[in-house]
């Protein structure tokens, strides 16, 4: 990381932060430590800068960019591969299904102990860094604070944590694990499995996932914010693999993101095009939701998601996304104040208590001991499930969490991103779940073979003006579907062009018809189950990077500290030295300096030189009174203060 002269750029390097302020010359560093862990101003991307002044600044930090303001080593082998696998499913469905199961089943049987480890290790990972004292470091020059303020950021927080999930599986989560869908290992049935039911639900939405996408997006943040790299998953790697980043290893690592945020997006798309078809049906739209009927769905919203693209109405998008936040928490409220609102209340505080209980033994819990068929299938659909998906998830949510939180320290961010959505999350399944729950075992009892995609709608019915509940819950999963389709595209696109902030819209268009190609592929070869083993699948590889993202991270903070701690110890020297030599000049005489008061002092120190040794039986060398005068320099005094003359009168006086 070191950035003395910048080799890329051929620059000096820009001044150092604390440098203006302590007067430290770059020469009194030592020589294992950089200046500074800042790339030169020149080198980093403003936000006046044009399109070809950005594209420039890119090729001299390193990037490969082409024609169209694409990285052709990026783009095209992963626009190929995604394509490949679309259209295969597309044509051989049977096959394609086969192929894809019998790799998830590998990976359940051979690996889920390796994704569980690795999810665990990201939420001790994030708590030990944010209580470091590496926490103090902040994203940014060391002056910068943050760009939002702290309501704000929660928000967008919030935002990146809502999605299609959360609606889809709002009801059916905690509800299945007590009726149709129960863990293998648990004992007891029915409502005797609430508690577990909401425990298990919290680990899957709660500081399990949000740990994952601390960790990319700190690394991602320290890299733009920090040191002021592009935009680009390759950069947070850079501590680590050096100046490999510019080549083929950095070119596999941002192919293998946009594969997983491809896979991820599309799951999403999928998900969400099953629970509009559910809505549709609940209001007496359609008849039933079929599979040709879902791919035209999305295609439909894909279109919309393109014309979005297209027409550049990103402002209207961002209120568009911001309107449909309120409308989620219209619906929240509705939910907790129509449904048993104390039950809701007892459900979030007891599920609370169990997730707490048992949050150690839930995220180590690989099935070890319940060694079948059943307990292989239910971890890929549910716990392993939601592991491939959030790190497949992990590029897409990293990026955005990471360009909106410039300014604010490591412990700041993984405080906020671990905390708010995870809170966020738990409420959401306690007032959602909770309906489904006490209408189940309290209630009516008819939602024992509810569906995923219809479980709100069904909750609707229970409450005052159930068809406008229901279209207001299909408008809310078709935005949640245009938004992220098309924020999706747009860090995938930046992914493939360099890390440039303003990449070509023909690109843009390319991602969003790929995702709605993939989701309809992946729908017509399982279903539910494909999309499910699509992100199990292709999250493994990404998996080890977000491994590597921690070892580089702890590299590049402790660098970060030392370059810290080294300029407060200059800081705290260069203080002390002006206190001292203050105060010793505040005891002497008028019209003295510290320096030349010193001299007197050591003038008549012992001589040490070689020449002044003698033999056993030498003699020292006499020194006259005059050579020893002469030694003295004119107008010195003597140890007692005095001067020349004093001298002299002593010795006349002897």
């Amino acid at each position: 990381m070191s950035t003395t002269g910048t080799p890329e750029t051929g620059e000096d390097a820009p001044d150092t932060p604390g440098t203006a302020a302590s007067g430290t010359s770059p020469t009194q560093w030592p020589e294992n430590l950089p200046e500074t862990v800042h790339l030169p101003r020149s080198v980093q991307i403003g936000d006046d800068d044009s399109d070809d002044e950005i594209t420039e600044k890119l090729r001299r930090q390193g990037a490969r960019i082409g024609k169209g303001v694409i990285a052709p080593a990026v783009f095209w082998p992963a626009l190929l591969i995604i394509l490949a696998v679309a259209l295969l499913a597309i044509i051989f469905p049977e096959t394609s299904s086969t192929v894809m199961f019998g790799i998830q089943n590998w990976i359940v049987a051979d690996l889920g102990w390796f994704y569980m480890l690795a999810i665990g290790l990201f939420v001790v990972f994030s708590i030990a860094l944010a209580l470091s004292p590496y926490g103090r470091i902040r994203l940014g020059r060391d002056e910068d604070r943050p760009e939002f303020g702290l309501f704000s950021w929660f928000a967008m927080l919030f935002a990146a944590g809502m999605g299609v999930g959360l609606v889809f599986y709002g009801v059916a989560e905690p509800l299945g694990y007590t009726t149709n869908n129960v863990k293998p290992s648990w004992d007891g049935e029915g409502v005797e499995l609430s508690g577990q039911a909401m425990a298990q639900t919290f680990m899957h939405w709660g500081l399990h996932p949000w740990a994952t996408y601390a960790v990319i997006g700190l690394a991602v943040a320290y890299a733009i914010h920090r040191r002021g790299r592009p935009v680009s998953i390759r950069w947070a790697l850079e501590p680590l693999f050096g100046e490999r980043v510019k080549g083929w290893v950095g070119d596999v690592i941002d192919v293998l993101a946009i594969f997983g945020t491809v896979f991820g997006i599309a799951t999403s798309l999928g998900l969400g095009a099953q629970q509009i078809g559910a809505g549709m049906t609940a209001i007496g739209l359609i008849d039933g939701a079929s599979t040709t009927f879902l791919m035209i769905l999305i295609t439909v919203i894909t279109f919309l998601a393109t014309l979005s693209v297209i027409s550049g109405v990103g402002v209207g998008i961002k209120w568009l996304s911001n309107g449909n936040l309120t409308l989620a928490g219209l619906l929240l409220v509705t939910a907790l104040v129509f449904g048993p609102t104390v039950f809701l209340l007892q459900n979030f505080v007891e599920s609370l208590g169990v997730y707490l209980s048992n949050v150690f033994e839930m995220t180590l819990d690989v099935g070890a001991y319940t060694r079948s068929e059943e307990a292989q299938s239910w971890f890929a659909g549910n716990t392993l499930f939601y592991w491939g998906w959030w790190i497949a998830w992990a590029p897409f949510v990293g990026v955005f969490i990471a360009r909106i939180s410039k300014g604010r320290t490591v412990r700041q961010f993984i405080s906020g991103v671990l905390l708010v959505p995870s809170l966020v999350g738990m409420i959401w399944f306690a007032i959602w779940g909770g309906n489904g729950l006490f209408r189940q075992w309290f209630g009516a009892g008819d939602l024992g073979d509810i569906t995923a995609e219809e479980s709100m709608f069904r909750i609707f019915e229970g409450f005052p003006l159930t068809g406008l509940l229901s279209v207001l819950g299909i408008i809310l999963v078709a935005i949640f579907f245009i938004t992220s389709s098309d924020s999706g595209s747009l860090v995938v696109d930046m992914l493939a062009s360099g890390g440039h902030p303003n990449p070509p819209i023909w690109s843009r268009v390319v991602w969003a018809v790929l995702e709605g190609l993939l989701a309809a592929a992946l729908l017509a070869s399982g279903g539910l189950e494909a999309l499910q083993a699509g992100s199990l699948v292709t999250a493994l590889p990404f998996s080890i990077i977000l491994l590597l993202m921690c070892v580089s991270l702890v590299k590049a903070l402790s660098l970060d500290q030392a370059v810290l701690n080294q300029y407060e110890q200059i800081r705290r020297m260069e203080a002390v030295t002006r206190h001292i030599a203050g105060e010793v000049n505040a005891t002497l005489p008028k019209n003295e300096e510290f320096g030349e008061y010193l001299d007197t002092r050591v003038d008549d120190r012992i001589d040490y030189r070689l020449e002044r040794t003698r033999g056993a039986f030498g003699r020292p060398r006499s020194e006259k009174p005059s050579e020893r005068t002469a030694a003295r320099p004119a107008g010195r005094h003597d140890r007692r203060g005095r001067g020349p003359s004093d001298t002299e009168s002593d010795s006349d006086a002897d």
